[in-house]
């Protein structure tokens, strides 16, 4: 196995080598009357909108774009408060070098330049009279998918919206009734058509001109790539866990192959089959949902539909599932220790999951429950799921579910999310989302610990190298800091665009090397940089309008790679999911 990726791996960088090559270089500058614009952003389309590669114009208005695609391409030019330029390429299939100009116009018409503002901006509309239904607006209903893209502000009436609400309800919106009519009412009034009269601050910093953005289209307007890793083979493997499918991208040659996982005796929805999950979008029975390579090749992945875990071969493509008992529900996040065990979350259950590859043993370990009603739920929501399952797609569990009826809505339940392993001392840590704690497993001991966070909405948190647990607060536009040895707590705030804004971030990663910390927004199609050590951040902007990024994960070619998964994937700019892969150094 190790042979076979390492030779995977040498084919692969020398692809990649190869097709540099061979690529087209695109440069000019951008100036509006006159006057040179920085960071502007560059972006060459090919003819079957399947790829996008993008550079930042330099304080001169300068820019050089290499692609290693050819034929007919739109390359377009992007910035915040002007109008989109295009222009129409033949580019030829060797080396070559184009200059374009561009000239680009402000936005003269308010209508046009609220569309081109993000979500962040429309949201500034919403009328919040409740302070407690607008958190939990951020918490549930930013929950997988932007709120305010051109999708979700389109304008309806109240009874319109109310059924909105309700059906994202049936999706685990966990909203209270008084929360459910405040969210309802404000979208009405909100999202009126009109213009919204934002003003947003685009900082530039020199960063930018370094920095490429490669973006490879995958699946269809119904796929949901939720999670995505770098295999030691350098291509990207994404689940889509709408679909029961495993994706892989050969990045050197833009080849995309799909791999179905086998079918296994439940119905569509798996375990929650009771539950009328997003039409169209879930027509599997497993739900992958996160992923992470163990130190032989194979990928682990989670199930979150069918309650069991899998492994992938990337060399043989062989895929094995393991059932782990249909009361566990909804297996999350994966990650693998030192010595190869592999934990995982189990959010709607309040676990945390262990098995062990050589064995293949699961040691399913129980949280505490954090109050009465989580109690209720970690000991009856099992069984009201089976009950429900009777009735397909009926979302009998609402109607008793004590979220609503005892007025708990989120707080009915802890929901274990994020995992990681700290390098330090092999000690095991979770997030967990509703609970606003992080908790600390002794890997041999099982015994568990749990602290509050200062910031509500722990998410998908990481280790840095010296043991220091870094955790985006996805409920208060914030990150983290915790220090395991001394067990105190550090915040951040994120840089927004606008004061009355917020982001959600889901999810981070700290660099190997350099330490960093990257950061997803999701509200505003940026991905966050922040130097630990000089505590300040840095932005950089994605091309694509509606990027909602999910786990970050490191190439070795420098690339900071995800999956772009907004749920639905049709109301992402361009209507398809991709993997995207930053380059934050790879030269301008």
């Amino acid at each position: 196995m190790k042979t076979s990726i390492g030779l995977s791996l040498k084919l692969s960088l020398s692809a990649l080598l190869l097709a540099q090559a061979q690529a087209a270089t695109l440069s000019g500058t951008v100036t509006s009357e006159g006057k040179p614009l920085a960071g502007v952003m560059v972006t060459a389309i090919d003819a079957k909108q399947e790829r996008r590669d993008t550079v930042y114009t330099d304080e001169q208005g300068r820019y050089a774009l290499t692609v290693d695609f050819s034929g007919k391409v739109n390359l377009r030019a992007r910035a915040p408060y002007y109008k989109d330029e295009s222009l129409a390429l033949d580019l030829p299939a060797g080396p070559a070098e184009l200059k374009q100009v561009f000239t680009l116009a402000r936005h003269g018409v308010a209508a046009e330049l609220s569309a081109s503002l993000s979500a962040s901006a429309q949201l500034t509309k919403l009328p919040w009279q409740s302070v407690d239904s607008r958190s939990a607006f951020i918490s549930q209903c930013n929950y997988c998918h932007q709120m305010g893209n051109e999708l979700t502000r389109a304008p309806k009436d109240p009874k319109a919206w109310a059924e909105t609400v309700k059906r994202m309800e049936g999706y685990f919106g966990m909203l209270t009734p008084r929360e459910a009519k405040d969210i309802t009412k404000v979208l009405a009034q909100g999202f009126d058509g009109k213009p919204v009269a934002a003003v947003q601050t685009h900082l530039f910093h020199a960063g930018l001109t370094k920095a490429k953005v490669k973006e490879w289209v995958v699946g269809d307007g119904m796929s949901f790539i939720h999670d995505a890793d770098v295999g030691e083979d350098e291509r990207l493997y994404g689940v889509d866990e709408g679909h029961d499918v495993i994706w892989e991208l050969d990045r050197a040659s833009g080849k995309v192959s799909e791999h179905k996982l086998p079918d296994v005796d439940l119905p569509k929805g798996g375990v929650f089959a009771g539950v009328q999950l997003p039409i169209g979008v879930f027509t599997g029975k497993h739900g992958p949902h996160s992923m992470a390579q163990a130190k032989d090749g194979r990928f682990w992945f989670t199930n979150a539909l069918s309650s069991s875990l899998g492994s992938f071969d990337p060399v043989t493509k062989a895929i094995k599932l393991y059932e782990m008992g249909r009361t566990h529900l909804y297996p999350h996040t994966v990650r693998i220790d030192k010595e190869g065990i592999v934990w995982f979350t189990i959010v709607a259950s309040n676990e945390v999951g262990r098995f062990d590859p050589k064995t293949e043993k699961f040691t399913i370990l129980s949280l505490p429950h954090n109050g009465f009603w989580r109690g209720v739920s970690d000991i009856f929501f099992p069984y009201v799921l089976k009950i429900a399952a009777w009735f397909p797609e009926k979302n009998l569990q609402m109607g008793v579910s004590h979220h609503r009826w005892a007025n708990q809505g989120r707080e009915a339940f802890a929901f274990p999310y994020g995992i990681d392993v700290n390098p330090v001392d092999g000690s095991i840590w979770y997030a967990k989302l509703y609970a606003h704690k992080i908790g600390r497993i002794d890997p041999k001991t099982l015994q568990v610990q749990e602290f509050d966070t200062p910031l509500k909405g722990p998410r998908r948190l990481r280790f840095d190298a010296s043991g220091n647990l870094w955790i985006p607060a996805f409920d208060e536009s914030g990150v983290m800091k915790f220090d395991t040895r001394s067990k105190t707590f550090e915040t951040f705030k994120l840089p927004l665009l606008a004061h009355n804004e917020y982001e959600v971030p889901y999810a981070l990663a700290v660099h190997p090397k350099t330490q960093e910390v990257w950061i997803t927004s999701n509200m505003s199609d940026r991905i966050f940089r922040f130097d630990p050590k000089a505590k300040q951040f840095a932005s950089y902007p994605m091309p694509t309008r509606v990027t909602w990024l999910r786990d970050l994960v490191f190439a070795k070619d420098g690339g900071i790679c995800s999956s772009s998964s907004n749920l639905p994937a049709y109301g992402i700019e361009g209507g398809r999911a991709s993997f995207i892969c930053l380059y934050p150094d790879a030269g301008n």
